[in-house]
């Protein structure tokens, strides 16, 4: 083949130190945005961001070259850098959970993501990020997954 084809499409979620609510409502549309921008600045494709005031659902597609442990440092460190240039006590949680998005399955994700605030008045986040473990068949430990 003279080129090369790749979709890596990853649902990304992560939580504030200690799932605190350090996120305003005021503060969401303006970090969603910066996130956007760090994606796009490193390459990647934007599909959806959202969240809530402890958590945070990139959706996003991986250029061939960029590994997507590079991808959640590249998000995480840039974000938590600016946040707390407005609240020093923001910071992300260590971790983070990666999920691949087939193309039949992005506008759904997309929907998921948009819907956080609603969704949340339903099931908590922790409750949430178990049912995604299982969902995807990733093994763990559940004493282990929050700290």
């Amino acid at each position: 083949m003279a080129h090369s084809y790749n979709v890596s499409a990853f649902h990304i979620v992560f939580s504030t130190k200690h799932r605190r609510p350090l996120i305003s409502p005021d503060t969401q549309p303006t970090l969603w945005k910066y996130l956007a921008g760090i994606a796009r600045n490193h390459g990647m494709t934007v599909l959806g961001i959202g969240g809530t005031d402890n958590h945070a659902h990139v959706l996003v597609s991986l250029p061939a070259d960029v590994a997507l442990a590079a991808a959640v440092r590249d998000l995480k460190c840039n974000s938590s850098r600016w946040m707390r240039e407005t609240d020093r006590n923001f910071a992300w949680q260590q971790g983070y959970g990666a999920f691949s998005v087939s193309a039949p399955q992005l506008e759904r994700v997309k929907c998921y993501i948009r819907n956080q605030q609603k969704h949340h008045h339903k099931i908590s986040f922790e409750d949430e990020f178990i049912r995604m473990l299982r969902a995807a068949n990733i093994p763990f430990e559940p004493g282990e997954v929050f700290d």
